[in-house]
């Protein structure tokens, strides 16, 4: 304890950078305590010094308090910061980790006592199974089904539901179900049952949790030992508890109330998957002697965002609203929101690639920028849209990082690796230098390579290596076996590792992360709120679904500490009707000096500014409405003037370029491009770039290639 006290000690001198509210949540004697953190205020810092005030006043050992929260990186700064106080990263240290790990590491320790000697294993995704169930059920086994198919049975463990009473409270919920809910049960049903196999059982992440309560709950000498081994718990982003981890939880303390919890109830927008604020509602109704403490002051955004933010969720309505708290900006002054409006999708999307092109050239880091949407579908037209500006950026929450051909063959190379028998048992910084060594040999170097191309697949490399190094860091026993594990989950769950560029992210992606620079796009009724919380006449049908839809926008709005955009498109396409109308959560937010602070209305009013010109048909003139006609510069009424002999030279080149760079085919040029190129055959690099989807990267990439194509296809025909 020597270490720790004077580590603690230290800590506790430091108590003086606290404000008083952190203060106060600190020192709060042992028992009940809830903390009240709106977003910026300082929330892990408020808990890591509280562990460390505890434990330095002798009202608990460090090795006694369990942490948890509810992802791998929130548990991975947990650490850091307990690091930074003595109180993490050795034995007889604090522990602080996911629910999931925790229950991993009791379940493990504690099966032979209650389970004996049956054999278990952690599956690594649930698409395998889930296929084969949904196959028995007549459902479709397509991607996007089984994701939706795992949605459905992870919300009814979450909450407790049973197969056979999914139906029932599915429609008692409201739930918004992808098929017939019988069906989904049935799929529910044999998932269960198939994981029951004659080599053991197959257990999946909640699994974890319902079989460490069950341990607990059903034999009072599991429950003794892991009570007297912890005795104090902390638990971040308190609002995103689903019945069954706080049934886990509930496990853990028994009869005790040595219980720290952090959220806040307007940051709740994950009910989807069972989450609910309810327990951190009720908190002081279940503990009437719990210290409750609010933390308001904002260190994180400028007091321009701060004032936005609070006068978004100053509107919401319901219980939950009751909570909200009054955020108070700590930072000095900064420019304020901007709001823009545009007449389509490509126009806004165009426009902010336009705009982040011009804070990249002010020295903000692209790194600090997001652009942040509703639906991951939103995103095509920005990476479509930055790719022609040539701004790098990854998409958070997608699968793009994990479906490209280096990953997938640095993977592959890992199982090999994993698969020999003459490698050590490697993990900590032995398990980064075996990854580092697997990966030369599809690409990584030590030197940061020439090209385009070379770079992006270098960089993705790179990725996988720091990835590789923060996991070798949370868990040191972590070895390749345990980081394939990690990354198949990280492919199915759609969670991505860092690499430089310009975030692309949904909301829902976006919690617990900040950025200098946010772009908040599409805020258009049907899509913020989105569409299914609101009726035919656009009246609302859900309103607890409408108000976490207001909830999505605060949270937004909050991950910005100094620039802020909210923009919204009239129209999907360009020269589309524009019948769509801003989101009605932007009402009375839009300053009147602010050139977005007209009224959208059902017309084909254009709005206020330079007049939009429409590309039109370059055979009979007509506008041209559609994505496709304007690609290829005709309208549908008029005929095709195709070279097919050069349409066939430009696929088998498009091929043999796509296979050089390890690419999809479309990646390189769409057919329709492909299709615009032997109709209109261009003969120089201003023909080429005048046809839409060829932008200044693909003529320096492509142009001159493509054009000894059609040089080669028409030099006779003249």
């Amino acid at each position: 304890m020597e270490r720790v006290t004077a580590a603690t000690t230290q800590a506790q001198l430091r108590l003086d950078d606290l404000d008083a509210e952190q203060a106060a949540a600190v020192r709060a004697p042992r028992g009940p305590v809830c903390v009240l953190a709106g977003a910026g205020t300082g929330k892990t810092r408020t808990i890591t010094h509280r562990i460390a005030h505890l434990v330095s006043a002798g009202h608990v050992r460090a090795d006694q308090v369990l942490s948890v929260t509810f992802t791998a990186r929130a548990a991975g700064e947990l650490r850091n910061r307990l690091r930074a106080l003595g109180l993490s990263g050795e034995a007889g240290q604090v522990q602080a980790r996911t629910f999931h790990a925790a229950a991993l590491r009791q379940l493990k320790y504690f099966w032979p006592q209650v389970v004996g000697d049956v054999p278990w294993r952690l599956i690594d995704g649930k698409f395998p199974i889930v296929a084969q169930a949904a196959g028995r059920a007549g459902l479709p086994t397509d991607t996007d089904s089984l994701r939706d198919l795992i949605s459905e049975i992870e919300w009814a463990k979450g909450s407790l539901i049973a197969p056979e009473d999914y139906a029932g409270e599915a429609a008692r919920r409201h739930r918004d179900v992808p098929y017939e809910a019988k069906k989904v049960s049935a799929v529910y049903t044999y998932y269960e049952a198939l994981k029951n196999t004659p080599d053991g059982l197959l257990l999946d992440f909640d699994d974890l949790l319902l079989h460490t309560a069950a341990a607990l709950e059903d034999y009072s000498s599991v429950a003794e030992e892991f009570r007297g081994r912890y005795r104090c718990f902390v638990v971040d982003e308190y609002q995103d508890v689903t019945p069954l981890q706080q049934r886990v939880l509930d496990a853990w303390l028994g009869d005790r109330d040595d219980l720290t919890v952090v959220g806040d109830a307007n940051q709740t927008i994950y009910s989807f998957t069972g989450a609910s604020p309810t327990f951190l509602l009720d908190f002081s109704r279940r503990f009437p002697e719990a210290t409750v403490v609010r933390l308001e002051r904002d260190y994180r955004s400028t007091p321009q965002v701060v004032s936005l933010a609070n006068r978004v969720i100053g509107a919401a309505r319901g219980r939950i609203a009751g909570t909200r708290l009054q955020l108070i900006g700590q930072r000095p002054d900064g420019p304020e929101p901007a709001f823009a409006e545009y007449d389509d999708e490509p126009a806004e999307a165009a426009a902010v690639a336009k705009a982040v092109a011009k804070l990249l050239s002010k020295g903000v880091p692209a790194a600090e920028i997001a652009i942040l949407y509703r639906i991951n579908a939103q995103s095509e037209v920005y990476e479509q849209a930055l790719t022609e500006a040539g701004i790098p950026y990854q998409v958070r929450g997608g699968e793009g990082f994990f479906q490209r051909p280096e990953v997938r063959q640095a993977v592959s190379a890992l199982r090999t690796a994993a698969n020999r028998d003459d490698l050590p048992d490697a993990r900590g910084p032995k398990l980064v230098t075996l990854v580092r060594a697997a990966l030369a040999g599809v690409g990584l170097t030590k030197e940061e390579p020439v090209g385009v191309q070379a770079r992006e697949r270098w960089a993705s490399l790179v990725a996988l290596v720091a990835l590789t190094e923060e996991l070798a860091e949370a868990e040191p026993e972590l070895d390749l076996s345990g980081l394939l594990r990690e990354l198949a989950a990280r492919a199915e769950a759609r969670h991505p590792p860092t690499v430089q560029g310009v975030t692309l992210a949904s909301l829902h992606a976006a919690k617990g992360l900040e950025w200098d620079a946010v772009f908040l796009v599409g805020l258009a009724d049907g899509t913020l709120p989105i569409q299914h919380v609101l009726g035919p006449d656009a009246t609302v049908s859900d309103e607890a679904a409408l108000e976490e839809e207001r909830r999505l926008l605060y949270v937004g709005v909050t991950r910005a500490r100094e620039h802020l955009q909210l923009s919204w498109a009239l129209a999907r396409s360009a020269g589309g009707r524009k019948v769509r109308r801003r989101s009605r959560f932007l009402i009375g937010l839009v300053p009147d000096d602010s050139p977005a602070s007209r009224i959208a209305t059902h017309t084909t009013e254009r709005p206020s500014g330079p007049k939009r010109v429409h590309p039109t048909c370059r055979i009979c003139g007509r506008p041209l409405l559609n994505t496709q006609a304007t690609m290829l510069g005709r309208c549908s009424r008029c005929p095709a003037d195709i070279d097919t002999g050069l349409l066939e030279a430009l696929k088998e080149w498009r091929r043999e370029k796509a296979d050089e760079l390890k690419l999809p085919h479309f990646v390189v040029f769409s057919d329709t491009t492909l299709t615009a190129i032997a109709e209109q055959r261009p003969a120089d690099d201003r023909a080429l770039v005048a046809i839409p989807g060829i932008g200044a990267k693909k003529l320096q990439t492509y142009g001159a290639e493509v054009l000894a194509v059609v040089r080669s296809k028409t030099a006779g025909q003249k």
